[in-house]
């Protein structure tokens, strides 16, 4: 009687279990879990970035002598403001003026030669339309003088020109408008043009500025020349001073996958200063090119990125690029249309048909 009662019991409680089995099979809402879908939209994500940069003159060169000499004279300092081809230094050097002197004798004397053998070879050249009066190599030796004599003075004239060149370098003028923002010599100083070490002045145009940035490659593609650019510095905390970019370097850098930007930035003031760091805040408007979804359905796997698009009511993985993304927004690039859909909430347990 108690195996009978036994047999019944497990029979009836299979009976039931397979009656669950069908019911679930046939209810949609038990057999698969739902899941909230959005449209891939065709636009791309604007962002703003903060990258660190640095302001430089505009221009800005080191001073050296071009010849060797005493420091006579110096008629600036530091934070003097200068024009271009204004006189900043003068340098004392006997000897080079006495070579400027010695060439000019030389090329006197050759030029007083050089005319001398001119006048001879027109006489001849005159006698020798009377028949007999000049023999032929003479006259071929009179021209070929005078113009051996001729070379000989050209020559003396530009070593001429040449010492005095030299003699021009001892005076120090200005290349361009600026403010000497380094000197290291004194009269009476002895300088020389081979060293290299200390220049003897530096010279800066601070006016006008460069704000050098290294831009991300992921973002390089987004700005172009005469976008505007903002930035802070630790000196003026809170001010935001803005500039327009000015020139790209139209290449990325192998090592920080950057590209270059500058900005030219007015400095009439003079408040900033060469050298000052600067927190750059630059606005990306996004790729044209690019469709975006919420950050939320980017997957991120050991088999990279890739979001899960619901095609016949099936769920397909496709493979994705990001780029400029916001806290609820992302850029992606793959093998997804526009208006598609794909699950808003994606995570990696969720079951994949095309795998």
């Amino acid at each position: 009687m108690k195996y009978t009662l036994l047999i019944y019991s497990l029979t009836f409680l299979s009976a039931c279990s397979s009656s669950e089995n069908k019911k679930a099979e046939n209810d949609p809402k038990i057999q698969t879990p739902s899941y909230k879908l959005v449209a891939v939209k065709k636009s791309g994500v604007a962002t703003m970035i903060k990258l660190p940069a640095q302001l430089f003159a505009y221009q800005e060169v080191s001073i050296f002598p071009k010849v060797n000499g005493y420091v006579k004279n110096v008629y600036v300092d530091i934070g003097s403001e200068v024009r271009e081809g204004q006189l900043l230094m003068v340098l004392d050097a006997p000897e080079i003026v006495q070579a400027v002197a010695q060439a000019r004798e030389k090329y006197a004397q050759a030029k007083a030669g050089y005319s001398i053998d001119k006048e001879n070879y027109a006489r001849l050249l005159e006698a020798s339309l009377t028949a007999g009066a000049v023999s032929p190599l003479d006259l071929s030796s009179a021209r070929s003088k005078m113009q051996a004599d001729s070379s000989l003075a050209n020559a003396e004239k530009s070593n001429w020109q040449i010492q005095q060149t030299m003699q021009e370098y001892l005076n120090v003028v200005a290349p361009f408008n600026g403010t000497i923002t380094e000197r290291n010599v004194f009269p009476g100083e002895l300088v020389n043009a081979a060293s290299k070490d200390h220049p003897m002045l530096e010279l800066k145009e601070i006016k006008l500025l460069r704000l050098k940035v290294d831009v991300p490659e992921a973002f390089a593609g987004s700005f172009r020349k005469n976008d505007t650019i903002s930035f802070y510095t630790s000196a003026f905390p809170g001010k935001k001073i803005t500039g327009h970019i000015a020139r790209q370097s139209m290449n990325i850098n192998a090592q920080l996958r950057s590209e270059r930007i500058e900005a030219d930035i007015e400095n009439k003031n003079e408040n900033l200063q060469p050298g000052m760091y600067a927190d750059v805040v630059l606005y990306s408007l996004g790729n044209i090119n690019a469709l975006s979804v919420p950050r939320s359905a980017i997957v991120i796997s050991t088999e990279g990125k890739y979001v899960i698009a619901v095609r016949n009511g099936k769920n397909i993985k496709v493979d994705v690029l990001t780029g400029n993304e916001t806290k609820d927004n992302i850029e992606i690039f793959g093998q997804i249309q526009a208006e598609e859909h794909v699950i808003e909430n994606a995570n990696d347990e969720i079951h994949i048909d095309n795998r």
